[in-house]
Formats: C-alpha cells, structure tokens, sequence
C-alpha cells in the first residue's frame, strides 16, 4: 500500500500539449508528473523525478476514453500508410 503525500485533482494540474504529461508542483521544488497514456490506463499515482513523494491524483477514467480511442485510430492510420 502507498502512501500517499495528498490527493489532487486533475484539474489541478498543469497539462503540456507537447509531451502530454500533467504537472503538479512538488513540496521538494520539483513537479509531481503522471502522463495522459498513464491516466488512460487507469495509473491513479503521479511521482516526483527528484525525490520520493508521490500524489494520488483524482479523475474519472471515463474522460480519459475518448483519448484512448483517438489514439487507436491514429496508430492504425500510421500502420496502413506504412503498408
């Protein structure tokens, strides 16, 4: 079992379009990160890179769905004009 340094929701964090990561700051000075591949499959647990404090982030896997099939259709795109 973690244990966890708090719950944050998700729109509490800050998103980049870029890498698709979520970032929340971190009592350290870091950032708590957690990415939305992550969230897709279910991961509830964003971690900071600099030290071990860790924040369950809260959200509804049903808003992460349509994500999740955007990026099927996308990989299966890429397979076909590779073909």
């Amino acid at each position: 079992m973690s244990v966890y340094h708090d719950e944050v929701e998700i729109e509490d964090f800050d998103f980049d379009e870029e890498t698709e990561i979520y970032y929340y700051p971190c009592p350290c000075g870091d950032r708590f990160q957690i990415t939305k591949e992550e969230l897709t499959s279910g991961e509830d647990t964003a971690t900071c890179p600099s030290c071990s404090l860790i924040v369950r982030v809260i959200y509804n896997l049903e808003d992460f769905a349509e994500y999740e099939e955007e990026s099927a259709a996308i990989t299966q795109e890429k397979n076909l004009a590779v073909n």
